[in-house]
Parts: structure tokens; C-alpha cells; sequence
């Protein structure tokens, strides 16, 4: 199915981004060019959609009946309801059942909101050579918000997070550096009473420098282990995000511990501080950002600590932006036996969003939808629901993988579902790409492919 979001003219800087911001990538091939590359590669990039219309896709598993056009009035909000009141509901309760078609505007709102916290992250990160705050936050925790043009968001910052995987670049004289990476905050008492409960924010920036770009060509699974009492070896992760998220870099000198013990330090601070009020803990993450927001709501979830004061379980929530493969399907398993609602909102035309398992994914783990093949366990699977964007008409390819880019398009007021025919839309990204005269990008898509190939053969 698809929300169409007719344009006659793209958005004024609909794919621009401030000269402060930087573009982030889980692509596991693209790191051959960016560790590479100069340094202008990560340099700030200004790009332009020219499509002439743009589709939102809403898919789930089971098959979708016919699809008509509704008139504008069904997307409208019902009469009385508030986000306080359906905030479980806004949060994947139901899994988003009746909300994604068509899309609802308390959910397109919440979506563009917490895209706007992960936005946060590449406004504040310090790009500056020559800044002894280099690829850090440039501000405080206490005007980092405001600094961004947030200043009424209604949260408070309660701590930066610091990651860095466990990689040594060529030519360095050892492991990479902690870099950072987000931030936890909570909302305060007015925001508290607006949205009907303590909303405990986690964001995440996608890939910027060369050891996360080196992180992720680093798709081979691995046993995630994070409850030593029950290790669950089948459940299995990308080895290069689980290293950002569980490495320590004793040298940091902003925080000590990995980015998961600063993580669950701070989290579970938070629900000990608010246990006797309604609690709500929402991740957020673009691209490689999305891949650690996944795995901290898995963990939380898995070692038992999203519990109040009660005892009752706090929702944990995940918008994915952009996001790649996280595990294989033990993973997804778990994930949705613990409840972890994911809601993924991609471009159908990003090949970050297909990534990692072209070959290996969760569409070639069954035979005739009930036998399992033998290498089902070694294949990575998408967890939750998908929200997609689809803007494949876009000339810049950079710019099918940019937040920016996605939360302008959730921001258009006008929405009408149409019916998808024709080409399938993975064929039509991949004619698309192959039809721009951007030859680097052709070469990334072909050190993917190549790369999966090997380690499907077990090279």
C-alpha cells in the first residue's frame, strides 16, 4: 500500500541541510570509500529532490486488500482524541493497528518529533578540525536543546553517550577513540502532563566517522549474550553494531564505561526516579543510530529493567530512520516475545534500508512460507512495522538516505492512498540507481553485494 503526497514543486531545501549538519550511513560497503577518502568526504553536502510526487508505503506481512482513494477527511484526527489519552496506543500498543492507514495525524506528528530529537544529534556534533570539542557535542547538555532550535521541546538532557567500536584504523597506533554519539533525556512536568506520561528519550546519530564506517562492513552475525544468565545463543547480531554499542574506551575523557553500561546506567536511574508515574521509553535513531537504538531497547527489555515501581512493564518504542538489518530472526523473535515495538520508516530507495542481507534475509529463510532452510539462522531479518517513504524519482542518490529528506516529507499536511502496480520497488531502486551517472555510488552497491556473496558462501 502506499500514501501518495502529491507535490507540484519540491520543498525549498526539502533534501538541504544546515553547513553544521552531517549525513549518516550504516552501509557496510560504502565504508570502502569513506576510510578512504579525504576528509572532505565527510564534509557538509547540499542536496535536491526533484521528484515530481512522492508515496509513503505502509506494508505488513499478510497480503493488503484492494486499495482505494479516501477522501482527506479519513486522515483527519477523530474528534477528541489527544495524545494523552492514545499515547499506548501512538507508542505500537496494538502495533499501530488502524493508524498507518491511513496514517494517523497523532502518529505522523509523534514520528516527525522524535525524527526531530535524532536531527538534534547531527546539529550539535562538532565537525570542527580544529575544535577541541571535535566530532563531540559543540554544547553543554544544559543548552543543547535550545542550541538547536528545541528550546521548546519540553525535555531536559540528562547525559551524553559516547561510543566506539572496537577498531583500529589503518595507520592508527590503536583502537579508535570514543566519539559521541547521542543522548538521554526526560520529559519535564508540563510535557509529562501533555503527552500523559514520563517520556524518557534515548537519540542516536547514524555513521560519521571512519571506524563506524569500518564497523559496518562488519556484517557478519554474532550471539548478542547480553543476559549472562541466559545467554541465548541463537540470537544473533551484526558484529560491527554490537561493537559500537558494547566497547569501552578506558581513555575517553567525557564518560567512562561502553555505551551500553553508560546507557543502562542512566535509563534505569531514570525509571527508579519516576517508578510511581506512568513511564514510557522511546529510542530513536537514523541510520547506524537506529541499529543502537534496536539494541538498547532489546536489552533493556531482555535483562527485565523496563519495570516501575509496580512492577508493570514500561513500554519501550523504537523509530527507526533509515535503518539497516539488525539480527537474524532469532533476534526478531526475541524482540517481539519481550514486546519491543519497532516502527521502521524508510525510503523504499534507500540501500541502507536493505542492508545487511541482500542474499540472506527474511525472504530467503523459508521455502513455499512453511520449510525452513538450512541457513535460516544465518539470515538477517527486519524487525516491527514498516512506514516507507517512497521518493525514487529523486536525482541525487545521496539524497534517498537523508533524515532531512524524510521527516519534510511526514511534515506535508495532504496525504491520499493509491494503489502500487507495476514494478516491484526494490527493482525500481535498482534501476534507478544504475541509471544515475554517479560512479562511486555504483561502485558501493557492488562491494555490498560482493561482500555478501562471500560471506554467504562461507568465505
Amino acid at each position: 500500500m502506499a500514501v501518495h503526497l502529491p507535490m507540484s514543486q519540491p520543498s525549498p531545501g526539502l533534501c538541504a541541510r544546515p553547513p553544521h549538519q552531517q549525513r549518516g550511513s550504516a552501509s557496510t560497503a560504502a565504508a570502502v570509500a569513506a576510510v578512504a577518502a579525504p576528509p572532505s568526504t565527510f564534509a557538509p553536502q547540499t542536496t535536491r529532490l526533484s521528484a515530481q510526487s512522492i508515496a509513503v508505503n505502509v506494508r505488513h506481512t499478510a497480503p493488503a486488500a484492494p486499495i482505494v482513494v479516501l477522501p482527506e477527511r479519513a486522515a483527519k484526527k477523530k474528534s477528541g482524541e489527544t495524545l494523552a489519552g492514545m499515547w499506548r496506543e501512538i507508542q505500537g500498543g496494538r502495533d499501530w493497528a488502524g493508524l498507518v492507514e491511513p496514517l494517523h495525524p497523532l502518529l505522523r506528528a509523534e514520528i516527525v518529533r522524535y525524527g526531530e530529537f535524532v536531527a538534534a544529534t547531527y546539529k550539535a556534533f562538532d565537525l570542527d578540525a580544529g575544535s577541541k570539542r571535535y566530532l563531540n557535542c559543540k554544547y553543554g547538555k544544559a543548552r543543547m536543546l535550545e542550541a538547536v532550535g528545541m528550546a521548546g521541546a519540553g525535555y531536559t538532557v540528562t547525559r551524553y553517550i559516547y561510543a566506539a567500536p572496537d577498531i583500529a584504523l589503518p595507520g592508527a597506533a590503536g583502537p579508535c577513540p570514543s566519539r559521541w554519539i547521542g543522548y538521554v533525556a526526560v520529559a519535564s512536568d508540563d510535557a509529562a502532563r501533555r503527552l500523559g506520561r514520563r517520556d524518557i528519550v534515548v537519540s542516536f546519530r547514524g555513521t560519521v566517522t571512519g571506524s563506524e564506517w569500518v564497523a559496518n562492513m562488519m556484517s557478519s552475525l554474532e550471539p548478542a549474550r547480553f543476559d549472562p544468565a541466559d545467554a541465548r545463543p541463537d540470537v544473533k547480531v551484526e558484529s560491527g553494531f554490537l561493537s559500537v554499542y558494547t566497547s569501552d574506551d578506558a581513555t575517553c575523557r567525557f564518560t567512562c564505561g561502553s555505551c551500553r553500561n553508560q546507557l543502562l546506567s542512566d535509563v534505569t536511574r531514570l525509571i527508579n526516579k519516576y517508578k510511581h508515574e506512568e513511564i514510557s521509553i522511546t529510542l530513536a535513531g537514523h541510520s547506524m543510530g537506529s541499529s543502537l537504538a534496536l539494541l538498547l531497547g532489546y536489552d533493556l527489555a531482555e535483562l527485565g529493567l523496563n519495570r516501575d515501581g509496580n512492577g508493570n512493564t514500561v513500554p519501550i518504542t523504537v523509530y527507526s530512520f533509515a535503518g539497516p538489518r539488525v539480527g537474524n530472526a532469532g533476534f526478531k523473535n526475541r524482540c517481539d516475545e519481550l514486546g519491543v515495538k519497532v516502527l521502521r520508516v524508510v525510503n523504499v530507495n534507500d540501500p541502507i534500508t536493505k542492508l545487511p542481507g541482500i542474499f540472506l534475509n527474511e525472504n530467503s529463510r523459508v521455502l513455499g512460507g512453511r520449510l525452513e532452510l538450512p541457513w535460516s539462522s544465518a539470515c538477517y531479518t527486519h524487525v516491527g512495522v514498516e512506514l516507507a517513504l517512497d521518493f525514487f524519482k529523486a536525482r541525487d542518490p545521496a539524497c534517498v538516505h537523508d533524515l532531512e529528506a524524510y521527516l519534510e516529507l511526514l511534515k506535508c499536511p495532504k496525504i491520499a492512498k493509491v494503489k502500487k502496480d507495476g514494478e516491484d520497488l526494490i527493482s525500481k531502486a535498482k534501476k534507478f540507481v544504475l541509471q544515475q551517472n554517479f560512479d562511486t555510488w555504483r561502485w558501493q552497491m557492488a562491494a555490498i553485494q560482493v561482500s555478501e556473496l562471500v560471506q554467504a558462501m562461507g568465505m
